[in-house]
């Protein structure tokens, strides 16, 4: 069989990227993902989902959250102003960190989901950083979206979907 000849996955499977389509070519048949793979995309589509959701509603409480930290302020250098101003920067950097970790996730479960072994990685490297940094606090809906993620992640390393991911050989 010449190299002409080859399928995607055999490429892949020797190290090399699939060959690229012409303009016009149809997309070629591509082997449908396992069960757990399909599942592991939908649990971190749906953890990056309840993620934006949890500092959306935290954004919706902030007064709460502003009031708090006010009740809890020490230092008479910091003005209610400045707590309540800092609480709403804050809460809005978080919602765009989640949209963007999660678009990231989403991202690399497709490609995963697609057959990709690197995307397979920086989705567990994605979830784990989340995993890590919702240890500084962020409530009850975070720690489900950590979960959900970590159950993805774990469900893309069986044992049964191994052959579905293609280790890439080292060129000599």
């Amino acid at each position: 069989m010449s190299e002409a000849d080859e399928s995607d996955d055999q490429r892949r499977a020797r190290g090399l990227p699939p060959e690229p389509l012409r303009p016009g070519e149809p997309e070629p048949d591509r082997p449908e993902p396992p069960k757990p793979v399909n599942a592991a995309f939908w649990l971190v589509v749906a953890a990056a989902a309840v993620l934006v959701v949890a500092f959306v509603l935290q954004l919706l409480n902030k007064d709460a959250l502003t009031d708090t930290l006010i009740q809890r302020n020490t230092d008479e250098n910091i003005s209610n102003d400045q707590i309540a101003s800092g609480v709403e920067s804050m809460l809005w950097s978080l919602i765009v960190g989640a949209v963007a970790v999660g678009a990231l996730m989403v991202l690399f479960a497709w490609k995963a989901r697609q057959g990709t072994r690197s995307a397979r990685t920086v989705v567990t490297v994605l979830v784990v950083l989340v995993a890590l940094f919702s240890l500084l606090g962020g409530g009850y809906l975070v720690i489900g979206a950590v979960l959900l993620a970590l159950v993805g992640a774990a469900l893309m390393y069986l044992p049964s979907v191994d052959p579905y991911f293609p280790r890439v050989l080292k060129r000599p």
